[in-house]
């Protein structure tokens, strides 16, 4: 059976704990984004850098792993654009219609054609 010291003492523990948990820091974007440039920078020591911003290395290096995870999917994303299925069909719909209209338009002749032709008239009047 334990004493009543110490069932108060890891009370107390628990009750510290608690609070630590409630007020635990909470870092923006811009302030993880400033953490991994120093880090990137290597100026300190990833250890001397957690040091500094009270941080643990783990979460440190789990930040670096996201940081650079969104950065590998910006960039292959960056160059193909996700359309919307409406937009497309849309699309898709307009390009069909100007193709029927592109096939029921007279074929022109190419204008150095046309000059031959007129030419040829010409010389046939004569």
């Amino acid at each position: 059976m334990r004493s009543a010291v110490e069932r108060h003492s890891e009370e107390a523990e628990q009750v510290v704990r608690d609070i630590q948990r409630a007020v635990r820091r909470q870092f923006s974007a811009q302030e993880k984004v400033r953490i991994m440039i120093a880090g990137l920078r290597g100026e300190d020591s990833i250890a001397e850098l957690c040091r500094k911003e009270g941080i643990s290395q783990n979460l440190y290096y789990r930040w670096s792993k996201e940081f650079f995870e969104a950065g590998e999917k910006w960039l292959a994303g960056g160059t193909a654009r996700e359309a919307a299925s409406g937009e497309v069909k849309g699309l898709r719909t307009e390009a069909q219609q100007l193709k029927e209209l592109l096939a029921e338009v007279p074929a022109r002749k190419p204008l150095a054609q046309k000059k031959r032709d007129r030419r040829r008239a010409v010389r046939c009047m004569r």
